[in-house]
């Protein structure tokens, strides 16, 4: 006997999984292994930055007192690499040569770029004009000892790791990112090398789904690929749900037979819920099981994947405290679409963008099991069900796809 089940909208769905408490959890690690991490605590100043004065050009390095009646003649008494000091005194018209990032004297008071020198016999030099800036970076310039280096929140990046480094940081503490363990479900399934046999495919979804999450900030602690068996489901989920922040799901999930994932949902501490007003992927199905959410996506790739970023993506994100990538805008259908639906159709789709108005186009085959347009797909259109073919050109909205 067929289980009923009643359909919500996309904005529902995403709204009770939006719901979901998510745990924080925080780890401490190297900052050397940061990068694209985010910061569970915000991060300060150890100490002054620059901790000396530092010369901005190479050149040479005299008083404040001597820079002036050019032309100027100077003797040169000393040289400061990158990484030197000189602790001399500086007489009158006395210069020293410094290099780019070198620590100025302290009774330096310009450092007169290269350029605009002219090297005279004995150790001297002229200056010919004068500097219209001191080209010194003062200590605590950049920094004051206890200023915030970089926010709380803050997803890293290459550069400011460099900041992180340059100011003696070492470790950062983060968010722990989503583990994340994936169930594929079929009998009709091989695994990639495998012969090919009449009757079945070869697991796609088994390679895209992991890829998916890794990509989108989730760690894929266990990827398996099932046959259409209860006991063997029930024991993967258990185990899985006992040591991942989220299990995805795949195949399994209708009303079928064989769909064990689908009654499993039905009988789970809270259905969130078990289908939406959008094709393809209105199998998909949310639960909660032992304070767990399960994301049950259809075996259908072109439905895996458009359900992926409508619903876990934004989920991976939000366990790191950070928005989605994906950009939510309203664009132009400027190809035609002539199908009418009884529920919203999602189209994968290209785009292009013009002083901010997006026009997309719907790219090749809609149908749940295409997957020829997987690799080309830029963004989501939504086609709002109705008994009339939507018109060219009309308003529609749109998912500009992260990492496309």
């Amino acid at each position: 006997m067929l289980t009923r089940r009643y359909p919500i909208s996309i904005t529902e769905a995403q709204a009770k999984i939006n719901q979901v408490a998510l745990p924080t959890k925080t780890e401490t690690i190297p900052v050397t292994e940061a990068n694209h991490r985010v910061l569970a605590e915000t991060v300060t100043a150890p100490f002054a930055y620059p901790l000396f004065r530092r010369s901005g050009v190479d050149g040479f390095a005299i008083r404040h007192e001597d820079d002036h009646d050019y032309p100027h003649e100077f003797k040169v008494v000393g040289n400061i690499p990158a990484g030197s000091t000189f602790h001399q005194p500086l007489g009158k018209d006395e210069a020293v040569r410094i290099m780019t990032g070198a620590d100025v004297p302290s009774d330096a008071g310009v450092v007169v770029m290269l350029e605009k020198t002219r090297e005279l016999a004995d150790n001297r030099i002229n200056i010919v004009v004068p500097e219209k800036h001191s080209n010194i970076t003062e200590i605590g310039e950049e920094y004051q000892t206890a200023d915030v280096l970089i926010e709380k929140d803050t997803e890293l990046n290459p550069g400011g790791l460099a900041g992180l480094t340059a100011l003696g940081v070492q470790t950062v503490t983060v968010y722990r990112q989503p583990r994340v363990a994936v169930i594929t479900t079929g009998s009709e399934l091989m695994a990639p090398g495998e012969p090919v046999q009449e009757g079945k495919i070869y697991n796609s979804n088994g390679v895209q789904i992991p890829y998916l999450v890794r990509e989108n900030g989730g760690v894929v602690t266990n990827v398996e690929q099932l046959v259409d068996d209860n006991a063997l489901l029930q024991a993967s989920l258990t185990k899985a749900i006992a040591e991942n922040d989220i299990v995805i799901t795949d195949g399994g999930v209708s009303v079928g037979d064989y769909d064990f994932i689908g009654d499993t949902a039905r009988q789970a501490d809270e259905l969130l819920f078990n289908k939406i007003k959008q094709r393809p992927g209105s199998v998909t199905t949310a639960f909660v099981q032992d304070n767990t959410l399960i994301m049950a996506l259809s075996g259908n790739p072109g439905a895996c994947f458009t359900a992926f970023y409508l619903y876990v993506e934004p989920l991976l994100r939000r366990f790191v405290h950070q928005p989605s990538r994906i950009k939510k805008v309203q664009s132009h259908l400027a190809a035609p679409y002539h199908k009418t639906n009884g529920f919203d159709r999602i189209l994968r789709a290209t785009f292009t963008e013009d002083h901010g108005q997006y026009a997309t186009y719907p790219n090749g085959p809609d149908r749940s099991g295409a997957l020829s347009n997987l690799q080309t797909t830029t963004c989501l259109i939504k086609i709002p069900h109705s008994n009339r073919p939507i018109e060219l050109n009309a308003e529609v909205e749109t998912w500009l796809l992260p990492f496309k």
